[in-house]
């Protein structure tokens, strides 16, 4: 039996993404810019996407932009507002627990001269807002926090960083990578005072390569893509259509009945650590209880995680250390971050759920992941 826990990387698409995806690619292939019937019956299917993508946030249409992904949407967001502001306000703030995109995206800002503040955690993975607010500077214009760590599932009070942002005289704008959080929290970006937010539909059971920004109405980008002036001129590209026929079923599935499928999974979640905490011994819990209902991330003492994910492929359990973006890079930033000890940071291991996941497999990975650590201990010893 294949038992897929790394969620968090990618999912599973839906069997109707792959077939939205089909007929968009065989049937409704037509350029969305195109003024013939073929072209015009996609434009009209996109904005219906549109729309739809909108109503799960309690948005309007018009701020609703597709991208590639979380990549690009948080590329273009940062560097979009950071470009406009530059000769007046050239300070962001941002955390270090950040996904690479954005890491490495504020990297380059600082070589262009750009000043980056970026705020601490404590250990469990959350900023102090009070010194949030100590960091605020007149020359402040962005402040870009991720809502959900994507590997340990922390959660940022994204709520009150834009409540107080919203109480300031200057205005200074609130991005937000809510690539782990979109279909796993319900919420609304202006109840969170948010400008901008990011997304991505691998996430939750879309395809790979589009996800989409929402902007709020209003608040202007300097365009990192030009050319033909599609998305309302914020990311010109011929658009891709299958990719956005699958995203917007994915959307459909998911936020269908949004409130039962976070119950679910977070019942998963809590199945998974129990079973763990009750037959495995040596372990640290590195997710909190407060924390999404999707991610659990857990250090085994006394093996490494990169031997146990291997050991586990073999049984075709599917789990990660981390994040698939930096997977190959040695330690984790975020663990680092939270003040883990090196063993600790070593032995860790991120299991992420989806709606797709049964009781079933969870207590069969349990079974399998207690016999694994078991079996390396052994080894461990050996030598």
């Amino acid at each position: 039996m294949e038992i897929y826990l790394d969620n968090s990387a990618t999912t599973k698409p839906y069997p109707e993404v792959i077939e939205k995806m089909v007929y968009a690619l065989s049937t409704d292939y037509g350029n969305p810019s195109s003024l013939h019937r073929k072209g015009i019956e996609v434009e009209k299917n996109i904005k219906a996407i549109r729309q739809r993508i909108a109503r799960t946030l309690g948005a309007k249409d018009k701020e609703i932009y597709f991208t590639s992904g979380g990549t690009e949407s948080n590329n273009a967001i940062i560097r979009g507002v950071a470009a406009l502001n530059k000769k007046r306000k050239n300070h962001i703030i941002s955390t270090n627990i950040e996904h690479p995109s954005v890491l490495n995206t504020l990297k380059d800002l600082e070589e262009e001269g750009y000043e980056v503040t970026y705020l601490k955690v404590d250990k469990k993975g959350k900023i102090n807002l009070e010194e949030f607010k100590e960091t605020i500077r007149p020359t402040t214009c962005l402040v870009t926090i991720m809502h959900v760590n994507n590997e340990v599932g922390s959660i940022q009070p994204i709520q009150e960083i834009g409540k107080y942002l919203k109480t300031l005289n200057d205005k200074v704008y609130l991005h937000v990578d809510a690539v782990q959080s979109y279909s796993k929290i319900n919420f609304r970006p202006s109840k969170y005072n948010i400008d901008f937010m990011s997304a991505s539909g691998h996430k939750f059971h879309g395809p790979k390569g589009v996800g989409f920004m929402y902007v709020k109405e209003n608040n202007r980008l300097k365009p990192i893509l030009t050319g033909g002036g599609q998305e309302i001129g914020v990311r010109s590209g011929t658009e891709n259509t299958p990719g956005i026929y699958g995203l917007g079923e994915a959307v459909s599935i998911i936020t269908k009945d949004l409130n039962s499928t976070i119950e679910k999974i977070t019942k998963l979640k809590n199945l998974l650590k129990e079973e763990i905490e009750k037959n495995i011994d040596d372990i640290k819990i590195n997710s909190t209880d407060d924390g999404v209902c999707h991610i659990l991330n857990i250090s085994f003492q006394g093996i490494k995680g990169e031997v146990l994910l291997h050991y586990l492929e073999q049984k075709q359990l599917y789990i990660s250390t981390g994040s698939a973006c930096s997977a190959k890079k040695k330690g984790s930033h975020v663990l680092n971050a939270m003040s883990l000890t090196p063993d600790e940071i070593e032995g860790a291991i991120r299991f992420s759920l989806s709606d797709l996941n049964t009781e079933e497999e969870i207590l069969e990975a349990v079974k399998l992941v207690k016999e694994s650590v078991s079996d390396l201990r052994m080894i461990m010893k050996r030598r």
